[in-house]
């Protein structure tokens, strides 16, 4: 066992940027500080070039509840030069662990660089979301091993990212934890409170598609599925796009769902999330591909039940239905037979009673100490050897 607190260089994406990543990553943070362990973290001072954020902002809003870590801006991941200051600037403090996150390869030369140049006593460990991203570029293969390599050992968050990491064929350690829940987004609100405020028919059944619009993430089939739905369940589409919302708007205008569709195309501030997931009779993901979902977590923290796809770790996430509905397959037809199959037989409060089990065994406080008990166990091993 660890004889002390660990000095910790935590090197990822931190306030004032937003995103479900920066809040992984302050619940984290917070959970390390509660177990008495000693931290520095480090964030961009540029984050992405703007091509690969067409989003209206990487910051927090005003309305946002985003936890203020306090965390040093030194890393530009354009600058090359700058990824060998921040690696000295980090070296300076000799931590222990250097701990980093991979969501996208993009990251991959800044971080792996960082990782390479750290103290042959400093271990270097990496919670990855996402091994290989929804939509492949030229480079993501050699970026990410690049990275990967390293480190000593990968944190996987779904079955999915551990099988694309053994893939990868990298030889490193991997210790497989799930998404923990969310809890910074204050107390569930009352159903028809959440509708009154945001416009909603009292009545409905309402499907909740919240975050942001990739093409991945099926909502064009989600739409088309809704001709196979009875007119009481309506849609909430909360979320900003990558892109143009045009062809989502012709869809639901040629199937005549302009009253049914209700639409809040554009970012979401934590303050509001309350009442989106609050509105709604079950949260949807109709997914095409995916490794894991921070909206599951989500959705879970408000007790909300989730239907999604049988891709990626979705399934295993809502233990393969027991916490959530698993519809039988992708395409338009499957995921309606889902929906009405969910209202017809009334499923949500068998899906709400496993989540409330769940919410006491995924806290932030179990992954770091299974993140700690993980470095204990790889410095063992190295000094046997």
């Amino acid at each position: 066992m660890n004889e002390g607190p660990l000095d910790i260089a935590y090197v990822s994406v931190f306030y004032p940027y937003r995103g479900g990543i920066a809040q992984f990553n302050a619940s984290l943070y917070r959970a390390f500080e509660e177990l008495g362990h000693h931290q520095k973290a480090y964030t961009f001072t540029r984050q992405y070039p703007d091509i690969l954020f067409p989003g209206s902002s990487q910051f927090v809003a005003e309305e946002d509840s985003a936890d203020p870590i306090p965390a040093k801006r030194v890393l530009d991941t354009m600058n090359p030069f700058n990824w060998l200051s921040t690696a000295s600037d980090i070296r300076k403090t000799h931590p222990d662990l250097l701990l980093t996150q991979l969501w996208m390869p993009f990251m991959g030369p800044a971080f792996g660089t960082i990782a390479r140049r750290m103290d042959k006593d400093c271990m270097k460990l990496c919670v990855v979301h996402n091994a290989l991203p929804h939509e492949s570029r030229p480079g993501d293969t050699a970026f990410t091993k690049y990275m990967l390599s390293a480190h000593d050992g990968l944190i996987a968050i779904s079955d999915a990212v551990e099988e694309d990491l053994k893939r990868l064929n990298l030889g490193k350690p991997i210790l497989r934890k799930e998404h923990p829940i969310y809890t910074h987004f204050g107390d569930p609100i009352d159903k028809q409170m959440a509708r009154e405020e945001l416009n909603l028919p009292k009545d409905a059944k309402i499907l909740l598609f919240f975050g942001f619009i990739r093409e991945y993430k099926g909502l064009m089939n989600l739409i088309e599925s809704m001709k196979f739905l009875s007119e009481d369940v309506h849609l909430v589409i909360a979320g900003e796009i990558y892109g143009s919302f045009d062809e989502y708007d012709a869809k639901i205008q040629s199937l005549k769902l302009d009253q049914r569709v209700h639409k809040h195309v554009r970012y979401i501030p934590d303050s509001e999330t309350p009442l989106f997931f609050c509105s709604a009779d079950a949260c949807i993901l109709p997914y095409i591909t995916a490794t894991q979902s921070g909206i599951i977590a989500i959705a879970h923290h408000f007790e909300i039940p989730v239907i999604a796809t049988p891709v990626g770790g979705l399934s295993e996430a809502l233990r393969n239905g027991k916490a959530g509905m698993i519809v039988k397959g992708t395409n338009v037809q499957e995921i309606a037979n889902g929906i009405n199959e969910f209202f017809d037989k009334d499923l949500s409060s068998r899906y709400i009673e496993r989540v409330r089990a769940l919410k006491k065994e995924l806290s932030w406080t179990e992954l770091a100490r299974d993140i700690i008990a993980f470095y204990e166990m790889i410095k063992s091993s190295k000094t046997k050897h």
